[in-house]
């Protein structure tokens, strides 16, 4: 009678030991799941952040790789690109800010040529009213890149990138620049925008 007490103790005991083994190892089974879900939705928030704001910044990139991206933005009849291709940057007041843009040379014939001009122009009316700077202000903030004459072959692709340097203080805006590319015989061929956000 005694071992069959015994006997029953035993069992309720080991079988106790064994339901908080298993919760145990249920909930560090659950934390584990818990982390990587958690760290499988941040990589997915930051792959999709870096998708919807143009990928990679134009600060960051070498000549090489802005020509690579840009080239892969050409259509069959396009002549004029800007990178990112939202046509939309932030810039902070008190730091640079760059876009990027490329020429593909589509002339052919008795308007072939390889000289192009380009200029960098503000091309917003209320500048004045939003940012409280006129377009000249504005326009000296592009501290490289605002003007350049580029030599394209026909059928070949150049790039070019805009540095603008917001002043710190700046109003916080928006306002567009236009990038305005010229042929050889100064009759414009091809013109893209990029807005601009002043941002804190």
């Amino acid at each position: 009678m005694i071992m069959e007490k015994r006997g029953r103790s035993e069992i309720f005991t080991f079988s106790s030991r064994a339901r908080k083994k298993g919760a145990i190892e249920l909930s560090i089974g659950t934390i584990v799941i818990i982390v990587l879900a958690m760290s499988m939705l941040i990589l997915g928030l930051v792959l999709v952040k870096n998708i919807f704001s143009g990928a990679t910044a134009v600060t960051d990139m070498t000549n090489a790789q802005l020509k690579d991206q840009v080239s892969r933005m050409f259509g069959e009849d396009s002549r004029l690109v800007a990178y990112p291709d939202t046509e939309h940057i932030n810039v902070k007041g008190g730091e640079l800010g760059e876009f990027g843009f490329g020429v593909k040379n589509l002339l052919e014939g008795s308007q072939a040529g390889t000289s192009f001009n380009y200029e960098v122009v503000v091309s917003d009316d209320d500048i004045q009213k939003n940012c409280g700077v006129s377009e000249r202000e504005a326009e000296d903030w592009i501290t490289v890149g605002r003007s350049e004459r580029l030599e394209i072959p026909t059928g070949e692709i150049e790039t070019g990138r805009v540095r603008i340097e917001i002043p710190d203080g700046a109003k916080l805006c928006t306002f567009r620049y236009r990038v305005n590319v010229y042929g050889a015989d100064n009759t414009i061929y091809d013109s893209v925008r990029m807005d601009v956000t002043i941002r804190a």
